[in-house]
């Protein structure tokens, strides 16, 4: 296993890690349990932000792995390289879910592109 498949898995738990916050910071109960996407929507301030930093991080996630996959199997690419790119991405995804928190917009969409750039980037080192 190389550094960048164990980031997949990494960023397939990032989204699990922001529900936590939200849930945490919202006041969550296991009551809640029986009606979770009800709870989520009573959410406000910064649990909102730590639910809507989730669903960013579902979204992005299978781009990511397809990226890295893409990029290990077209075999052009330094698996340095690979893997570097892979940290940066988890890095760049760290550093958002962080913005998204602290409620720092404007950084977060900077730090969004940097993500989604590294993800363009995966494929261009493997041209």
């Amino acid at each position: 296993m190389t550094v960048a498949l164990w980031c997949i898995l990494i960023a397939i738990f990032l989204p699990y890690l922001c529900i936590g916050i939200a849930k945490a910071g919202g006041g969550y109960r296991l009551r809640h349990n029986r009606d979770p996407r009800g709870f989520e929507q009573t959410l406000e301030g910064f649990a909102k932000r730590a639910h809507a930093a989730q669903l960013n991080s579902f979204e992005v996630t299978p781009a990511f792995a397809a990226a890295v996959i893409v990029a290990h199997l077209a075999g052009n690419a330094e698996l340095v390289t690979i893997n570097v790119l892979a940290v940066l991405f988890i890095t760049s995804r760290l550093l958002y879910i962080i913005c998204y928190l602290a409620d720092w917009g404007i950084l977060r969409s900077l730090v969004w592109f940097v993500g989604m750039g590294l993800i363009i980037s995966f494929f261009f080192v493997s041209i």
